[in-house]
């Protein structure tokens, strides 16, 4: 049997902090948290949407507004949580835009900067300021969003996918480093999702999964502590094909492949 979300932690509820909480992945995984009772921390851009979705949820959510891509805000949201709640037992870098890109464009160059900011060093700077004290105490579990657009470059989508590739990288040397310690790394690579970011994507999304269904299947990924998971599991079957398609072949076959719309990052 899967492991299920368990939300205590020494007879205490557990802590979990999440990125980019006010829609999408993040909302869907602070709805699963919040029904299973844990105590939760919700950062994001819009302070209305994030007041809205503490509002529907049981419990006291701690509401936090910072941006991802910037290193001091989130450090002072880091210890406002810490201070009010206590270390968290569960962080989810979760914040992540996405926008298509063409890279003979100069225009774009601004896409490419904030994609890259926001989907990697958001996650560096999500982790950081947690570490010592997780270290100092119980431990806890690390838990960054790649996603499977990361395997191969896609067409159009050159500062996702780069920045999804290297987030997978990066998790993969933190959980090397850690190695040995209480604290766990795990890696979702998501496939499609059906989110805001998702429904702008004028291309069939084979596998599309509910953003509630898709949440609750990364909870018990994270309970169990896998290093890393593909959600839903017949994108990951995609993946490996991909990965070891011959360059010539994929080049080929994706040459023509639809490619989301340009423009601000979403």
């Amino acid at each position: 049997m899967s492991p299920t979300t368990r939300c205590d932690a020494g007879g205490r509820p557990q802590r979990v902090f999440i990125t980019g909480a006010s829609s999408g992945i993040g909302a869907a995984l602070a709805r699963h948290y919040a029904e299973a009772g844990c105590q939760l921390g919700l950062l994001g851009r819009r302070q209305a949407a994030l007041d809205a979705l503490a509002a529907s949820l049981p419990g006291a959510p701690c509401v936090l507004v910072a941006d991802v891509a910037d290193a001091a805000a989130m450090r002072a949201a880091a210890e406002r949580f810490m201070a009010d709640c206590g270390v968290p037992d569960i962080v989810i870098a979760n914040a992540g835009v996405s926008v298509g890109t063409l890279t003979e464009h100069a225009e774009d160059s601004a896409a490419f900067a904030r994609v890259l900011q926001t989907n990697v060093l958001g996650v560096v700077h999500t982790f950081a300021p947690f570490l010592p004290a997780m270290r100092a105490g119980e431990g806890g579990t690390l838990v960054g969003i790649a996603s499977v657009a990361g395997v191969r470059g896609l067409p159009g989508a050159g500062a996702y996918s780069a920045s999804k590739a290297a987030v997978r990288r990066y998790l993969e040397s933190l959980r090397v480093e850690l190695h040995g310690s209480a604290i766990k790394v795990v890696t979702l690579s998501p496939g499609y999702i059906a989110t805001p970011m998702t429904a702008i994507n004028p291309y069939p999304m084979p596998f599309l999964l509910d953003a509630d269904v898709a949440a609750a299947r990364m909870a018990r990924v994270i309970a169990a502590g896998r290093r890393h998971a593909v959600v839903p599991w017949q994108m990951g079957l995609v993946a490996r094909l991909l990965a070891v398609l011959p360059d010539a072949l994929y080049d080929r076959l994706f040459a023509r492949a639809g490619r989301k719309p340009r423009g601000l990052p979403l």
